[in-house]
């Protein structure tokens, strides 16, 4: 796909001069602007100075600002149509002041017509492995997800208070071989264990391209108020991921280890994501967005 062409397909007239600001512009951000139709105009709200420059050199139209400073936000009312919100929350707390300051200032003058917030699948919580619809009540267990479902209550306020056709990605692991730690080859490298077979969990994932196609379709197709599972159909336990990984790429699978030696052997992060197993569905990503995979499953993606 040429890097300037947009997954719906060629737009109307009256979307030509739309205006998207891609708060949060990383790896999934400019993955976003890059497929975006060159009428739409891109802005991308950056704290740091250092970025500036590299943003405009990509077309975008840098906007200096930070989400822990309301007051520097100001300058953002009415200045787009649509927002896509990728920054993370706070590192601490249990709450998203971020989210809620850009709110704020998002409903200070003309509001957007749409808003589109990636959240986690995390914030299902530990589902036993289960199947899981976006109408399954969230059961956050780390601080993480606590904030995450946080800023979704954020946005779902920004929605119902200011008319924002408002809607929510649940992401889970993001991939992509030109992805900074996009692939499990560095862990592979280490040869950091996995659970045994008994003990393992399911995991889910989508590739960083797909997840950029599905943040734009969300931005002109994303139903107000809802939330959307963006996950690919790959259903693997996650020892079963990596063994895949390792066979891909010609490597050693990872060693098989029960789930009390993991506890003496891998950090907190590592520990917790071992710790919640689930299935996402992705039906409203394909019937309600509209999305087509192209990398439907982490085999073909991992390739």
């Amino acid at each position: 796909m040429p890097s300037n062409q947009c997954p719906l397909g060629a737009l109307p007239a009256r979307f030509r001069r739309t205006r998207v600001l891609i708060v949060g512009c990383g790896d999934v951000g400019q993955r976003v602007a890059a497929r975006l139709p060159a009428g739409v105009r891109v802005l991308a709200l950056t704290s740091s100075a250092e970025r500036v420059a590299a943003l405009r050199s990509q077309g975008l139209v840098p906007l200096r600002g930070n989400l822990d400073d309301a007051a520097s936000l100001r300058r953002l009312a009415g200045l787009a149509d649509r927002v896509l919100h990728l920054a993370p929350p706070p590192g601490a707390g249990g709450r998203d002041a971020r989210t809620r300051a850009l709110g704020q200032a998002l409903l200070r003058r003309t509001r957007p017509r749409a808003l589109v917030y990636g959240s986690t699948s995390g914030v299902y919580g530990d589902c036993g492995g289960d199947w899981v619809a976006e109408t399954r009540r969230p059961a956050p267990r780390t601080e993480r997800a606590l904030r995450r479902l946080d800023a979704e209550a954020a946005v779902r306020f920004l929605g119902r208070a200011g008319g924002v056709r408002a809607s929510v990605l649940r992401i889970p692991g993001i991939y992509a071989p030109d992805r900074a730690g996009g692939t499990p080859r560095e862990r592979l490298a280490k040869g950091t264990p996995v659970l045994r077979a008994e003990d393992d969990v399911y995991t889910n994932h989508i590739h960083a391209d797909d997840l950029a196609r599905a943040c734009i379709a969300a931005l002109w197709r994303g139903q107000a108020q809802r939330v959307v599972n963006a996950s690919d159909d790959t259903a693997l336990k996650m020892g079963d991921y990596f063994d895949l990984a390792a066979d891909l790429y010609g490597m050693a699978r990872p060693p098989r280890v029960a789930a009390e030696e993991a506890r003496g052997q891998l950090s907190l992060m590592v520990l917790s994501f071992m710790s919640e197993s689930r299935r996402l569905l992705n039906q409203r990503l394909k019937r309600e967005l509209r999305l087509a995979l192209h990398h439907p499953t982490a085999e073909t993606g991992l390739r």
